[in-house]
């Protein structure tokens, strides 16, 4: 599994580059292995160094550690989200259950971030749920009476408050909801990797080639040495299915985005001047759009399913002319060369829009499949799934395991062609938020 590390990333290249980064040189035993150093593996190799300070753990990564989906996402730490699926008093019920895993998640990073003194631009913000359509009024109309009835505070607005609020006039209708928060999602990532407790061996560009049982003992086969452990957690999120893991329940699904460099003051001006914001679209596929906190414009309104290892510079710069268009239709008075950079990401999908979080062996956990929701769900099943290996419960985790369990998906061909042609559907109905 040979992820190719680029430096295309805005997010990733804010920040000094590490220097501190070791490869698996050797063969090694462990206690614990944790494959995939994201939120998710970042998440439970902290916990298990908290909980077992004397015993070794080794963290595993194919590419840079927090480098893959969770630098590269767009900041959003989601309390709600609209393309559920939700209609009836039953998948209200299955809709809680998923906002009360979003608040945990929430309440995981809060609570890294204030221990830990980190500055990952946390901004309690909110976000809005925006369209050019008035005729998704009655979406959002009916996605506010589901809010109001699990008590989140929201707002319908049209086309001359979100003026003033985002500096564009290409939304016609929208939903404010007040709990979302906006951050810096590789600010994020490495500061959960210069947090590391000291019993943590860190391995980057390292990909794993397969794994086995022997008896208790489980074997990892990298590019050239081995590692032997006791006890594994899966933590690769959008590469589970390439690594065999839950292969039926959950698929990787390529994104791509851009962003700008920061407006000049004409330019800020010009749009009113708005504090940073967030708007998540109404329709599935259309676009992801934010306005920084240093007045830059993000903006993700491609996916697709694409080998999930290396995107092409040609092929990203063939993306890279739908985030040109998108930010045209919002912001006409913008240069055309305003994109500074551009980049692809991996997100785990499943059928219904479920996790995976549980123990698939004696001795092996799994935890990913966040559905472009990883930051707080991430940090979260990170830290429990750790918990749930050790033996321990927690009511987060009778909370987690009372959420509806991911479907079966068909196999390949199949899937892909199913998948491809809802992507499609679903892109045309989405064609004018792009």
């Amino acid at each position: 599994m040979q992820v190719i590390n680029d430096n295309g990333c805005s997010w990733i290249n804010d920040l000094n580059p590490r220097s501190n980064i070791k490869l698996l040189e050797k063969n090694e035993e462990c206690e614990w292995l944790i494959i995939g150093a994201g939120y998710t593996g970042l998440s439970a190799a902290r916990k298990l160094g908290e909980l077992f300070p004397h015993q070794k753990i080794i963290l595993v990564d194919a590419q840079l550690a927090g480098e893959g989906a969770s630098s590269r996402n767009s900041g959003y730490l989601v309390d709600t989200t609209l393309n559920d699926g939700f209609t009836s008093n039953k998948e209200l019920e299955n809709y809680k259950k998923k906002t009360n895993i979003y608040k945990l998640g929430i309440e995981a990073v809060k609570k890294f971030i204030k221990e830990y003194q980190v500055n990952c631009d946390w901004n309690e913000c909110g976000k809005y749920f925006a369209s050019s359509k008035l005729e998704d009024q009655k979406i959002l109309e009916n996605f506010s009476v589901t809010l109001s009835k699990l008590g989140f505070e929201n707002k319908l607005l049209f086309n001359d408050d979100l003026v003033k609020k985002i500096g564009t006039n290409f939304y016609n209708i929208a939903l404010y909801t007040k709990g979302g928060i906006l951050l810096h999602p590789a600010k994020l990532a490495k500061a959960m990797i210069d947090t590391l407790p000291k019993n943590i061996y860190l391995f980057e560009n390292s990909p794993l080639i397969k794994w086995k049982k022997n008896g208790d003992i489980i074997i990892c086969d990298f590019k050239k040495f081995k590692i032997k452990t006791n006890k594994m957690i899966f933590a690769s999120n959008g590469f589970l299915k390439s690594l065999g893991i839950r292969s039926y329940y959950n698929f990787p699904i390529t994104l791509t985005a851009s962003m700008t460099r920061s407006l000049t003051d004409d330019e800020y001006k010009f749009i009113g001047e708005p504090k940073e914001w967030g708007v998540l679209p109404v329709r599935p596929m259309g676009a992801t759009i934010r306005m920084t906190k240093d007045r830059r414009i993000l903006i993700r309104n491609t996916a697709e399913v694409y080998d999930p290892f290396k995107m092409s510079q040609l092929e990203l710069k063939k993306r890279v002319l739908k985030h040109k268009i998108g930010i045209k239709k919002r912001f006409p008075h913008l240069p055309d060369n305003i994109i500074k950079s551009s980049w692809s990401g991996i997100v785990s999908r499943s059928r219904n829009s479920s996790q995976i979080f549980e123990k698939i062996d004696q001795n092996i956990f799994v935890a990913g499949c966040y559905n472009g929701s990883g930051i707080g769900a991430g940090t979260l099943f990170g830290e429990q799934i750790a918990l749930k290996a050790s033996g321990e419960n927690t009511k987060e985790i009778e909370i987690i395991e009372s959420r509806n369990k991911p479907t079966w998906l068909p196999p390949e061909p199949f899937l892909s062609l199913g998948v491809k042609t809802r992507l499609i559907y679903e892109r045309l109905r989405a064609k004018s938020e792009i």
